[in-house]
């Protein structure tokens, strides 16, 4: 099989196949784990981050420079103690000396060190932090069109991962200067104290470069695969986890087993040969660090037996030899780390870059308390995608205080009203009226003001009950809490959980009903005192029992505001003041209950028959 990698020759199983790739979502190899080596445009945006701690950034480069240099120094004071004692007979001085120089030197090395590395680690978890908040604060702002089609895999690896792989970059990036510091001294100092021997040592390096060429694309391909098996692993692993009930309900167990035992072992294998390839530069430097103190030891004790060479310099070789393959090691390991920086850098800033198309126009206003109620779709058409129109001409007026329900088939469009309505995305022709005002010239958070939504899965956030239900209105007190509680039913079963409204829920609120989850997020809509209500299938995943309570609380909340209610069931929208028909993005029907049931049409086909299934975008 010539041409194979290593990597590729130990991916195959015993039974001649290869395990399974990952080639969707955030396992795609295309997401790689290296970038280039050196990118500026990645820079100057990480730079961006760094920019207001400068100073500490300075103090950094100038302690790690000082430890540097003591680190130059200790090679040079022992020379100078060998050959001061040799030629002056004075051993009692120079070494006097040499122990006085020796511990400044490891004085000075020691407080530099210290210097540096709080220096280094408080600007990486400052720049860190900084990064998170920009992305977190970006994310929040950008489209639904965007979060639409990405993965959140995708993106918590890029606000955890990429963000760790920065941190990484940062904290290495200053001993790098150290680093290339020490090397240049070690081969100054060598040269200079004598530039034969200096050569003649230095000629080992050919031999490292040479093997770091041929090392480097094939530890690239073992890494990338490592990186690609564990996805795989870890992403078989999640959703086993998540689908625990489905297994064990469909008894696939045993076939799951066997298929992440197949998954486990293709990265046990992986990670095997990029274990290898990242430990096999250590027994290369071994080897030419003995060949290189080799050859000072037989040629320098030549040299020094001729007298052409003295002692401490032979000396100092030495020790210059034995320190001279670290910094070539440490940037060996730092080469990858600035790989992933520049790949990670390249996906944070990507993120950070994406244009945010729901924004205020620069002569947006802002609706004031009072504005009335009132919203208008005048001829709306609208697409997410171009060409392939969710709505087509749709036009109905909802004036302050009347409710008003959209039905129809999936992918009528009933949903997309409400994200136009709510801005979470803008119409491609016509308008949608609030107020009087195109919602295209209001400022989005007097918009967000004007309406309280209330959807089919209340989604309810980790903390207590009294902070979900005030959670689009923080300054709420605890007796506005409550008050709403009781007005929509919901204050009995909160009392008699096991502290009340301070009860801390679980993730989405999993420790309570559907039901009571539903009456939560009536509360939370009735505290934000919108004038305006939406309720997207408000009682679609509600059962009959529950159902009754749920109409309660919504007579209390649709009372004296303007209703937008999407219907799942028929029967929960004959009060309203005007039913909306929609089909094929266009409507088709409009009037009260019994008009609608009068006409014949297709309202009075679908509620005759009992069809309620109106799921939609």
């Amino acid at each position: 099989m010539s041409g194979e990698t290593e990597v590729e020759r130990h991916d195959v199983r015993e039974d001649g196949r290869r395990p399974p790739r990952a080639v969707v979502g955030s396992h795609r190899v295309e997401e790689e784990m290296f970038g280039r080596v050196f990118d500026p445009r990645i820079l100057r945006r990480i730079w961006v981050f760094v920019r207001p701690y400068r100073r500490q950034v300075r103090i950094s480069v100038i302690a790690v420079l000082v430890f540097t240099l003591s680190q130059l120094s200790i090679p040079m004071i022992i020379r100078n103690a060998f050959d001061v004692g040799l030629a002056k007979g004075a051993w009692g001085g120079a070494l006097y000396a040499a122990v006085a120089a020796f511990a400044a030197a490891i004085a000075t090395n020691y407080v530099a060190s210290l210097v540096q590395e709080r220096s280094v680690g408080k600007v990486a978890e400052n720049v860190l932090f900084d990064i998170r908040e920009a992305m977190f604060g970006h994310l929040q702002q950008v489209s639904q069109s965007f979060m639409d089609r990405t993965e959140v895999g995708r993106l918590m690896s890029r606000l955890q991962g990429d963000v760790n792989a920065m941190q990484e970059f940062l904290e290495t990036s200053v001993i790098s200067v150290g680093d290339l510091v020490l090397l240049f001294g070690i081969v100054g100092c060598m040269l200079w104290l004598d530039w034969q021997l200096g050569l003649l040592t230095l000629s080992v390096l050919p031999v490292l470069f040479l093997v770091r060429i041929v090392w480097l694309p094939r530890a690239r391909a073992a890494f990338i695969a490592a990186h690609e098996t564990n996805s795989i692993t870890n992403g078989a692993l999640a959703e086993a986890i998540h689908g625990v009930r489905t297994v064990q309900g469909m008894t696939r167990q045993t076939v799951n087993a066997k298929l992440y035992d197949d998954m486990a072992g293709a990265n046990l294998r992986t990670h095997l040969v990029a274990g290898r390839y990242a430990q096999v530069l250590v027994p290369v430097v071994d080897t030419l660090t003995g060949l290189s103190m080799a050859v000072v030891v037989v040629v320098g004790g030549a040299m020094v037996l001729d007298r052409t060479l003295d002692v401490g310099v032979m000396v100092a070789f030495l020790f210059f030899i034995q320190r001279f393959f670290d910094p070539v090691r440490s940037l060996t390991m730092q080469y990858s780390v600035m790989q992933r920086a520049m790949a990670s850098g390249q996906r944070l800033t990507e993120v950070l870059d994406v244009p945010l198309k729901i924004i205020d126009a620069p002569d947006a206003v802002t609706l004031p308390q009072g504005t009335p109620a009132s919203v208008e779709f005048r001829g709306v058409r609208f697409a997410y995608v171009p060409g392939q129109p969710v709505l087509d001409d749709v036009s109905f007026r909802v004036e302050p205080g009347q409710t008003v329900a959209l039905v129809g088939p999936t992918g009528s469009g009933k949903s997309s009203v409400m994200a136009l309505l709510h801005r979470f995305y803008d119409v491609t022709g016509g308008a949608v009226i609030v107020g009087g005002h195109d919602v295209r010239q209001i400022t989005r958070a007097s918009l967000g003001q004007q309406i309280a939504m209330v959807l089919q899965e209340p989604f309810l956030f980790t903390g207590t009950v009294l902070e979900n239900i005030r959670y689009n209105k923080t300054d709420a007190t605890e007796d506005q809490v409550i008050a709403a509680a009781r007005a929509v039913g919901a204050h009995g079963f909160i009392e008699r959980l096991p502290q009340g409204y301070a009860t801390e829920l679980t993730e989405r609120g999993s420790n309570l009903s559907m039901g009571q989850r539903q009456l939560v997020s009536f509360a939370r809509a009735l505290v934000a005192d919108a004038p305006i209500l939406i309720l997207d299938e408000a009682t679609a995943s509600i059962d009959s029992h529950s159902e009754q309570d749920i109409q309660k609380a919504l007579g209390v909340l649709l009372n004296g505001r303007s209703g937008l209610v999407i219907a799942h069931r028929l029967d929960t929208i004959r009060n309203a003041d005007r039913i909306i028909v929609l089909n094929a993005g266009r409507v088709c029907e409009s009037g009260t209950h019994q008009e609608l049931l009068a006409l014949g049409g297709q309202y009075a086909e679908l509620y005759r028959s009992g069809h309620a299934s109106f799921d939609d975008r």
